[in-house]
């Protein structure tokens, strides 16, 4: 079998407005207090390939437009919905209020293996921290779970960016296998491609 890679037109993605339009999958991430734009960006462009709902920032985290926010992104930062949130925990407890269930990805005692998501916790919003410090305790204690990644080597974590991009298309897995088959088509992004 040969493989020949795929040109950019020929790959069906959506015009930035176009996909401002689609349904997407009911995950929000919080981002607090992400020390690195390059991070953030990182983020935004993760984010939008796994057609998320929308990216909250908050405490010191950089907000677009930001030359080092775009280099990463690549153009994320105008595709997706964000907003700054100057109350994270208000904004939480807000999105509890409305029956989103909140998830740290955190190592912690009693954490579950982010595989273990399952399609009762959507819609749901994912807290990512700071790069050193992780999520502070005032935000840890809004979650209904935390979710932590396996590591199986000398270190104690993942750079915040990746661990994002494992931890979102892992959920959008098992919300589209586990949820009733309209449901996951009708949130599909690439569905509404063409």
């Amino acid at each position: 079998m040969k493989y020949r890679k795929l040109d950019n037109h020929e790959m069906g993605r959506c015009s930035v407005e176009e996909y401002r339009g689609t349904l997407k999958h009911p995950v929000t991430v919080l981002l607090h207090n992400i020390r690195s734009m390059y991070n953030v960006g990182s983020v935004f462009r993760t984010a939008d390939a796994a057609g998320i709902e929308k990216v909250l920032i908050s405490g010191y985290t950089a907000t677009p437009p930001r030359k080092e926010i775009d280099k990463t992104a690549l153009g994320a930062q105008d595709s997706m919905a964000w907003e700054y949130c100057p109350s994270p925990l208000d904004t939480l407890r807000d999105m509890k209020h409305r029956g989103v269930t909140i998830c740290g990805l955190e190592i912690t005692e009693n954490s579950r293996p982010y595989t273990e998501v399952q399609v009762s916790d959507f819609p749901m919003c994912l807290i990512l921290g700071n790069e050193v410090q992780g999520i502070d305790d005032e935000l840890l204690a809004e979650c209904d779970h935390v979710l932590e990644i396996p590591q199986f080597g000398t270190k104690h974590s993942l750079n915040v960016a990746v661990a994002a991009g494992v931890a979102l298309f892992e959920m959008i897995k098992i919300f589209r296998q586990e949820s009733s088959p309209g449901r996951a088509e009708e949130c599909f992004i690439t569905e509404h491609m063409s």
